[in-house]
């Protein structure tokens, strides 16, 4: 068999087979990158808020230096016990979505319930250093 005969069949296989990938399908565009800020008003997160922080970067570098949530409150006259109900909240939120999905029990439910009060304001308290 001729080599020339070779490389174009081989050639015109590939060119068949990588370009057959699209033929009769739609294009699919990107979706254009959605923007963290929608309109010129902030909103505000109820966590800095209870801790009168200005920016997350702030309460990253205090918790990164070993302060606890009690004393980052302190620091800023911020409210200990809305911080500790915005946990609580939120914690509550997520054991009620894994009830319902099923992945705990109810019994496993209400223990874990049972215990959040506890577990968060000692989380609360306890510093890092």
């Amino acid at each position: 068999m001729n080599i020339k005969r070779v490389m174009v069949v081989g050639t015109m296989i590939v060119a068949i087979s990588f370009g057959g990938i699209n033929w009769n399908k739609t294009t699919v565009n990107a979706m254009p990158v959605a923007k963290w800020s929608s309109t010129g008003v902030a909103d505000k997160d109820e966590l800095l808020d209870a801790l009168n922080q200005e920016s997350e970067e702030e309460l990253y570098a205090a918790l990164y230096d070993g302060k606890s949530l009690k004393e980052i409150a302190a620091a800023k006259n911020g409210d200990l016990e809305r911080v500790i109900n915005l946990q609580i909240a939120e914690l509550t939120r997520q054991l009620d979505q894994r009830l319902a999905s099923g992945s705990i029990s109810s019994l496993q439910y209400s223990a874990q319930r049972a215990e959040l009060k506890e577990l968060v304001t000692e989380s609360a308290l306890a510093t890092y250093g």
